[in-house]
């Protein structure tokens, strides 16, 4: 009953709210027609045939439905292996960048760690200075690393900023009283870390999860600099050149009934759905995690 009665009340807006809200909605609707119609025109691109993209006849909805484009891309063992290797990065990067950086903010947040000023002063100190490209290439040479995984592994390791988050998380949104009691019942501080402190910091957790994610996914440079084995290319290096090459030629040996003409004329189309197969596992983990994604970005934010 309350609910219906909530439900019926009526708010009188002003003149300037209403063309407020008018203009608010106009350029919410501008923004989603700007992101939203690269997006749609290049799905409407990758299930287009070569010859409508050629003749540049797509402009919202696909031209002559096919399937081409994909049916190509099942063939590209390199690109597969590309996106073997990437899920193993991106895995591997966010599952150590996640241990990092939760392990570096946990003792950070507690008032009873001396250290706690002067490992912070280090951390900050990092984010204003680095030893440069050519110093770190030399020192990852000289360890062993060139042409290995763990370069791309280590790449994304830790986050200053993701440990002021967590930090943040730990110290303001977790009463000191729950450790405190804890720690009368005999629970050791690593206990506190993951009965107590991750439980209660999901929101957070999942948010800086989202984060190390995309930018593992998304990394190449690091790739690009020290890894040499083709086979060991993340799917963002195997896709470089064949987006950036005006002509590429496609191994077409394990293709039925495909020609390299074929491939050459099709190479729109594979572009197309490649950038549709490489965003889609970003787009899964958001839509996993969006729901904490307001949450855990505004903790410490509000105060009491």
């Amino acid at each position: 009953m309350a609910k219906n009665q909530i439900k019926n009340i009526k708010i009188n807006e002003s003149f300037g709210d209403r063309v407020f809200n008018i203009i608010t909605a106009i350029i919410l609707i501008a923004i989603i027609i700007i992101v939203g119609y690269p997006c749609l025109f290049v799905i409407s691109c990758s299930f287009s045939s070569a010859k409508a993209l050629q003749a540049g006849q797509v402009v919202l909805w696909p031209v002559d439905f096919t399937l081409d484009g994909y049916r190509f891309i099942l063939y590209f063992k390199q690109v597969w292996i590309g996106y073997r290797n990437s899920i193993f990065y991106t895995a591997a990067g966010t599952l150590l960048h996640l241990t990092m950086c939760v392990l570096a903010a946990y003792p950070l947040s507690r008032r009873t760690y001396q250290g706690r000023g002067p490992f912070m002063k280090i951390f900050y100190f990092s984010t204003l200075f680095g030893a440069g490209l050519i110093p770190t290439f030399l020192l990852k040479t000289s360890m062993g690393m060139f042409n290995t995984v763990w370069p791309v592994i280590l790449a994304s390791a830790m986050s200053v900023s993701h440990i002021i988050i967590m930090r943040t998380c730990f110290s303001s949104s977790i009463p000191g009283d729950l450790f405190d009691a804890a720690k009368i019942d005999g629970a050791s501080d690593f206990q506190c870390l993951v009965k107590i402190a991750l439980p209660l910091a999901k929101a957070t957790l999942s948010v800086i999860t989202l984060y190390a994610i995309v930018g593992a996914w998304n990394e190449y440079f690091t790739s690009m600099i020290y890894l040499r084995n083709e086979n060991l290319y993340p799917l963002q290096l195997v896709l470089r050149p064949i987006m950036t090459a005006a002509v590429a030629k496609v191994d077409t040996s394990s293709m039925p009934s495909a020609s390299q003409s074929q491939a050459d004329e099709g190479l729109d189309q594979v572009r197309y759905g490649l950038i549709i197969v490489a965003t889609v596992p970003a787009l899964l983990a958001y839509f996993v995690v969006q729901k904490y994604f307001k949450g855990g970005v505004m903790v410490g934010s509000v105060k009491g």
